[in-house]
This record gives structure tokens, C-alpha cells and sequence, in this order.
């Protein structure tokens, strides 16, 4: 019964903060119904650079035999890598790929990326698409699901084809084309 009371309290005092009030009473998810789906086509360039001083992805975790694995099975990497206009590094910075990414095939070179590409430019600046899925990074083009979003993305599906664009095999730094299909709410 105690536990009961802990949380009727708790419920109770997240009714009255003036925040929870303005959830209830502006909830998006009833804006939803008045709103249109749109359809919008992004592309944009992703620089992983493993190597050298300032790295923008680095391994967090590995298993005990993925150093003898040639997939690397079994090793995790962090990215915060930039997202570019185009595959010059120092081209116009359109956002930032921060998520993680893990070889996940003892055979193929298969990772599974769980990643947020966060846009910081334009009229997409504060939103972003999250990515959950198999890329498999030595194939010429790959489909990965977009499966959420945020901001003007928010509810976001759709799909990305990735194409790397340049790839260092002895680093395994790469720089990915991405044309990014998303259907959103107007």
C-alpha cells in the first residue's frame, strides 16, 4: 500500500508542475491528426575517421578473438562524425552521425548501427533521424531503415541508401554518401 502512495504522489506532483499542464493541453500528438505527410529526400556525405589524433569514432568494446577475426567481430565503436554537404571534409557541415555501430558478421563485414543523425544547418537545425539497422559496409549500395525522428522529423519512417564514397581498408577511416528518404508530418 505504501508503494501504492509513492506513486499517486508522484503522479500527483507531475499534474501539477506547470510543464506537465502544458503537455496535456499542447500534446503534438493531438496536432498530429490536422497534419499532412510529406515526403523529403536528403543527401549528404558521413566521415568516419577512425585514425590519427582527433578520431571521430572510437572502439568502446571488443570481444576476447576480434583481433583474429578479419570482420572484426565483435568490436563496438562510438562516432560523433560530421555530416557534410559533400565528400570534402571541409565542405559545409550539415549536422553530426552520433550513435554507435558494432561487427556483427563472422563472415561478411556486417555492422549493425544504431545511429542519430543530428542536423545543425538550414531549416533541419535542432531535428534529426535516427537509423537502427544492417549496413553492410563493403557492399556498393546498402538499405537501412530510418525508424524515428525529431523536430521536423518527428514520427519520421523511410529509408537510406548509403554508397561509400572513399575508404581506407588499412585504417578503415570512410567517408559514406548517404541519400536519406523520409516520410514526416507537415
Amino acid at each position: 500500500m505504501a508503494k501504492l502512495g509513492g506513486i499517486l504522489l508522484i503522479i500527483s506532483l507531475a499534474a501539477a508542475m506547470p510543464w506537465a499542464q502544458s503537455f496535456r493541453v499542447q500534446s503534438w500528438a493531438a496536432r498530429v491528426e490536422a497534419k499532412q505527410e510529406m515526403v523529403t529526400n536528403l543527401q549528404f556525405y558521413f566521415h568516419d575517421t577512425i585514425s590519427g589524433k582527433n578520431p571521430s569514432a572510437i572502439k568502446v568494446a571488443q570481444a576476447p578473438d576480434t583481433e583474429k577475426s578479419p570482420t572484426l567481430f565483435g568490436a563496438m565503436l562510438m562516432a560523433d562524425d560530421p555530416l557534410t554537404e559533400s565528400p570534402d571534409p571541409n565542405s559545409k557541415l550539415l549536422g553530426r552521425a552520433q550513435g554507435l555501430y558494432g561487427s556483427a558478421g563472422q563472415t561478411e563485414v556486417g555492422l549493425i548501427m544504431a545511429m542519430s543523425f543530428c542536423f545543425t544547418d538550414g531549416k533541419y537545425n535542432g531535428s534529426s533521424i535516427s537509423i537502427l539497422g544492417k549496413n553492410s559496409a563493403l557492399t556498393p549500395f546498402r538499405e537501412m531503415p530510418v525508424v524515428g525522428g525529431t523536430g521536423i522529423f518527428r514520427l519520421a519512417r523511410g529509408y537510406a541508401i548509403a554508397k561509400t564514397h572513399w575508404m581506407d581498408i588499412t585504417t578503415g577511416d570512410a567517408i559514406v554518401g548517404y541519400n536519406v528518404t523520409i516520410v514526416h508530418y507537415v
